[in-house]
């Protein structure tokens, strides 16, 4: 007769995996933080470590997969299920009308702050995603090439032409990009007739003004494709648009043009302590919940060690917000 197993509820096992890609929410965002900071911290280092973490990133192969199924995939289960927890928490820290339990210990002023926290993040996270992944990316031209170019559009402010200078990238403001549309495509006819009569030549022997051609043909399609990425964008007389040889440096100055806006200093700034607070006090509760501090002298060292990781990210996060533009790369 065979022992009967108990299954594990699926309530349970729901709450664990809510809790383990709430791990990996702390993780990403500690590498996310001090990336961003590396654009402010750095002194006189104009962002090149931050430029450096995010083209290392950018050029990993099948980055998309990688975006979807370790970060959209993970950080979408866990908005679902706290989502769904927040809907069905009681909060019971904050005084009300008597019907309702009024406790003001620190634990349950943190569950409430956690709830609180998880709304404001959704609506957040969702405007980040869309702000620096599909609004605000760079648009790339030739990529994979030695001629590969970065676009994106900037506000123009004086300190753009001397960070522009030593960032190696140039600028395109609304009148050079409307001389860009009246040369389009001049004697790209005749160049296309001499390319196709050489590659319909069954010669296979090494030509140096072949080649020279060849060259020169492709060098001026990267031109053509160039040249068209930047007149398809729209620009308004106050932008400028940054062509940049690396992703990292296009990404850079997206940043510092975000960050020159006190609006968005204060949304970011909000945004970074949400995160913070949300994610460290996640990870002390999730140290109870695997139970990895049982007794009370480890549960105290722990939630210090959580405090400590929360205020140093914080100040990364922050220094990313309030030092990128105003800090270092201002001029």
């Amino acid at each position: 007769m065979s022992a009967k197993v108990d299954r594990l509820p699926q309530a349970f096992i729901w709450r664990r995996v809510h809790s383990l890609t709430g791990l990996w929410f702390v993780l990403f965002l500690i590498e996310h933080l001090i990336t961003n900071s590396q654009a402010a911290l750095l002194l006189g280092d104009n962002g090149q470590g931050f430029v450096r973490m995010v083209n290392l990133i950018h050029d990993l192969p099948y980055l998309t997969v990688i975006e979807v199924a370790f970060l959209g995939i993970p950080i979408l289960i866990h908005t679902a299920f706290g989502i769904r927890y927040a809907l069905t928490a009681r909060p019971n820290s904050m005084k009300g009308d008597g019907s309702k339990p009024y406790l003001k210990y620190n634990r349950n002023r943190a569950y409430t702050w956690q709830r609180i926290t998880s709304w404001i993040l959704v609506v957040l996270l969702i405007m980040h995603v869309v702000k620096f992944r599909f609004l605000d990316y760079p648009d790339a031209v030739n990529e994979g090439t030695t001629n590969a170019k970065y676009l994106v559009s900037v506000t123009m402010d004086p300190g753009l032409y001397t960070v522009a200078q030593r960032l190696g990238v140039e600028l395109i403001d609304p009148k050079a990009q409307e001389e860009m549309k009246k040369h389009r495509n001049q004697n790209r006819k005749a160049l296309e007739h001499v390319v196709e009569d050489i590659r319909e030549q069954d010669s296979t022997r090494y030509s140096q003004q072949d080649a020279a051609i060849l060259q020169t043909a492709q060098s001026y399609e990267e031109k053509e494709n160039l040249d068209k990425a930047i007149t398809k964008m729209k620009l308004d007389p106050k932008e400028v648009i940054v062509v940049s040889p690396s992703f990292g440096k296009a990404s850079l100055l997206s940043v510092r043009d975000t960050f020159k806006s006190w609006i968005w200093v204060g949304v970011y700034t909000v945004f970074v302590l949400c995160a913070c607070f949300h994610a460290f006090n996640g990870l002390w509760t999730s140290m109870l919940t695997w139970g990895w501090v049982i007794k009370s002298t480890a549960q105290t060292g722990a939630r210090k060690v959580a405090i400590g990781l929360m205020l140093l990210i914080a100040f990364l996060g922050l220094a990313a917000v309030w030092g990128t533009y105003f800090l270092n790369l201002k001029h």
